[in-house]
């Protein structure tokens, strides 16, 4: 199996191409899959560096969502057959992370691709998606309620968005630092009133004259830092703070005190540790009957390359520079490796014994 491995922790030069390594073996409840697409996220270059998000490491492949197709069933899985299209958040949960050609999983977290999406926009909507739904489920909102929402251009910004419209949920004030954020936010459905430019002067009193002069029954915080004491300013009294980045200073931490927040903590890879991975699964096929219906749809692709380390060096230096405005970075993974690194074993063993033969002979 072809796969980009890790060999330590830090900057991108540790990524190495390897074309010898094992297919995984599904266990009985286990489903391998040959991965057609895998999607790019924060969290990869977050724990290359070894940071705290290494904790969820279990392999020294990094990748977490992916695409493809069924290939092979553990003998207690009862699912997926093969030859069925896929699509998953495989987190810490695989045999190994999704820059690879395989990844066996349990079958569980696993949902059918939605039959309108290709493989690589499947491979873009897992996490993002995902983490939408529980945030919706979660969070309850009434109609009448008002959310303020930062970063909401991003992949679960715009999920989340089409979530809540879908729900009669529209009161809504939403950031965005650019037109092409700006443009994607009214094609979802928001207003130009209910976007405010983070990059405005006095933004605080125009977000608060875009919600009718008042103060917000909740605000998802998408981006954390100095945004996080901006939701804080921004809750009412007794409000829900909902926090997706774990990235809240002192001060907003301070604040949300003082209003008596409620605070929603978004953690998808908490089901994972619990063991609870029927989450993942049921969760994400509701996702695909959504976007099926054209509900919610997948994120701006940028089909980055295929399987390789140049492909996985670019993408986190887009990631870690803030430079992918907007779309989703996508590693296509080719199909053909594996059978030819299989029948390229064969004949180099081949050649060995044949060299030890004549070796002897002569």
């Amino acid at each position: 199996m072809k796969a980009i491995v890790l060999n330590a922790f830090g900057d991108t030069n540790n990524f190495t191409e390897r074309t010898d390594l094992p297919v995984p073996v599904p266990g009985d409840h286990e489903v391998l899959v040959r991965i057609k697409a895998t999607g790019f996220n924060p969290m990869d270059y977050q724990m290359r560096q070894g940071k705290s998000e290494k904790r969820n490491m279990k392999s020294p492949i990094l990748g977490r969502e992916f695409s493809g197709i069924v290939v092979k069933t553990g003998k207690d899985a009862r699912r997926f057959r093969k030859g069925m299209a896929v699509f998953a958040a495989s987190g810490s949960m695989g045999s190994n992370g999704t820059y690879a050609e395989y990844i066996s999983v349990p079958e569980n977290i696993l949902a059918g691709k939605p039959v309108n999406l290709t493989f690589e926009e499947a491979a873009a909507v897992p996490l993002a998606s995902l983490t939408a739904m529980q945030t919706y489920k979660r969070l309850k909102p009434d109609q009448d309620d008002t959310l303020f929402i930062t970063g909401a251009a991003g992949g679960v910004g715009m999920a989340l968005i089409k979530l809540l419209l879908y729900e009669g949920i529209n009161r809504l004030v939403v950031t965005a630092g650019n037109d092409e954020s700006r443009n994607q936010l009214i094609a979802a459905g928001i207003s130009v009133e209910q976007i405010i430019d983070y990059n405005a002067d006095n933004m605080l009193t125009k977000i608060i004259v875009a919600n009718n002069q008042s103060l917000f029954n909740h605000c998802i915080d998408l981006v954390g830092g100095k945004f996080s004491e901006l939701c804080a300013q921004l809750l009412i009294t007794n409000g829900t703070y909902v926090d997706i980045t774990a990235f809240t200073t002192s001060k907003a931490r301070e604040k949300l005190f003082d209003k008596g927040a409620t605070i929603l903590n978004i953690s998808n890879y908490a089901y994972a540790l619990k063991g609870e991975v029927d989450y993942y699964g049921s969760n994400l096929q509701q996702i695909s009957i959504l976007l099926e219906k054209g509900v919610i749809s997948p994120p701006p692709v940028y089909l980055i390359g295929e399987l390789s380390v140049a492909t996985v060096k670019k993408a986190h230096h887009i990631l870690e520079s803030n430079l992918s405005k907007g779309k989703k970075l996508i590693m296509r993974i080719p199909a053909v490796s594996f059978w030819i690194s299989i029948m390229s074993r064969v004949f180099f063993s081949d050649f060995v014994e044949l060299y030890k033969y004549l070796h002897v002979v002569k």
